[in-house]
């Protein structure tokens, strides 16, 4: 069974305070060595409208979320009780019948927090100001193409150049991405049907889906984290990563763009496929500065 990481949960694992967190962290290694949870309190989670979704018990009010196949185990996301369980009954994860990745979806019915900002589309516009709906000529094999859920095609549509990042709060990232892309510039990226039969393979759902091969990888996972880009890459950093060069390259990029991550992934790449080989990777002062810190 693969077991996997979602960048929901390393996210809400880092809000808790210390001592939960290694609460947490415990109770992850104990169902990567036994995804049956042998001694774990598991719960369906009856509300959610995905069937495969879990409640770990943690501690007394603290709730491990887990989305459970025959095949995987993805473990998605923690917070106490009540948080934990809203959080699950308000998605459900899928591969997009378009694009293939792997998404979290909110369900669009279930999310109270869109009441908000729905009405704000309909909303009369300033005095002398005509409302601007700058996705409304996409129709719904457009929008599926980048990777939008089926739930949100008409609040995608519906949506101003005033309340999109409200909805795009609420889209998986490769969908929120291709439509600011649209907004400035008015095109879409234009993507071909992935050649990954593998849903978890591809590379928008390596972005904020990891499998963990190992305990060792799982422990840097929880340990290390430093930043989420360290753990998650996004799919033009994989595609650097991985990619074979005739000869020397370089990767440019303003600050904060991931530049070192890349270069660590890649180094590490490079050593598994020439485990004889010896490899030289010069980091930045500011970066080796902050593992000190970090130690």
């Amino acid at each position: 069974m693969r077991f996997l990481l979602a960048d929901s949960f390393t996210s809400a694992l880092a809000r808790l305070p210390a001592a939960e967190a290694k609460a947490v962290k415990t109770t992850v290694v104990d169902l990567q060595i036994d995804p049956n949870g042998k001694g774990l309190a598991f719960h369906r989670i009856d509300k959610s409208k995905d069937a495969n979704f879990w409640s770990v018990r943690v501690s007394r009010d603290l709730r491990l979320i887990i989305h459970k196949t025959e095949h995987s185990l993805l473990v998605a996301y923690v917070d106490h009780h009540d948080k934990a369980y809203a959080w699950a009954e308000r998605r459900r994860i899928e591969a997009h019948p378009t694009t293939g990745a792997v998404q979290i979806v909110e369900v669009r019915e279930r999310v109270e927090e869109v009441a908000s900002a729905v009405p704000a589309v309909t909303a009369v516009p300033e005095p002398g100001r005509q409302a601007s709906l700058p996705f409304a000529p996409l129709d719904d094999t457009a929008l599926m193409s980048v990777g939008v859920p089926a739930d949100w095609l008409g609040d995608v549509r519906a949506a101003t150049e005033d309340t999109f990042f409200d909805v795009a709060t609420h889209l998986p990232a490769e969908a929120a991405e291709a439509l600011l892309q649209y907004a400035t510039a008015g095109t879409l990226p234009v993507s071909a049907p992935p050649p990954i039969a593998d849903p978890y393979a591809h590379p928008d759902a390596q972005r904020r889906i990891r499998l963990v091969v190992d305990e060792d990888e799982l422990q840097q996972a929880l340990e290390y984290p430093w930043e989420r880009w360290g753990v998650f890459l996004h799919p033009s950093q994989r595609a650097i990563v991985e990619r074979r060069f005739a000869g020397p390259a370089r990767v440019a990029g303003s600050a904060g763009t991931g530049k070192t991550v890349v270069a660590l992934h890649r180094a590490v790449a490079l050593a598994r496929k020439n485990p004889q080989a010896r490899l030289l990777l010069g980091l930045m002062e500011e970066f080796l500065e902050r593992l000190d810190r970090s130690a």
